[in-house]
């Protein structure tokens, strides 16, 4: 495991983090999925020593004794990005609320993928 965040006197594994982000942000309408899930991605990792490794789905730091999360997105095509980037700041509050109890500074949302509808 990475470095511990530690807020409010608990220290948390940012996979922790991540998997809470993660699980909840999946849930969102439109978004296809939670950081790069891309099949021709993985194969070619898999089956050669080139790795078209990408950064990790959720990032979190500490600022000012809150929570700061970035996570990164592929949407499907159809989507507003403004409502879709609103409804997932949104879900990510409620869930770190939830579960950790921890004051949430800025949710950060990198749409970095985009799929379309087969024709």
């Amino acid at each position: 495991m990475s470095q511990e965040i530690t807020i409010e006197g608990m220290g948390i594994a940012p996979e922790v983090l991540a998997a809470l982000v993660i699980r909840a942000v999946e849930e969102v309408q439109g978004v296809a999925s939670v950081g790069q899930k891309d099949l021709a991605s993985n194969l070619v990792s898999m089956f050669s020593a080139k790795s078209l490794s990408v950064g990790p789905a959720v990032e979190t730091q500490v600022v000012d004794d809150a929570l700061e999360i970035t996570t990164h997105l592929v949407v499907f095509f159809g989507y507003s990005f403004k409502d879709l980037a609103q409804e997932v700041r949104d879900t990510v509050v409620r869930a770190i609320d939830a579960q950790v109890g921890v004051r949430v500074a800025a949710v950060h949302v990198c749409i970095d993928g985009l799929v379309f509808p087969k024709e």
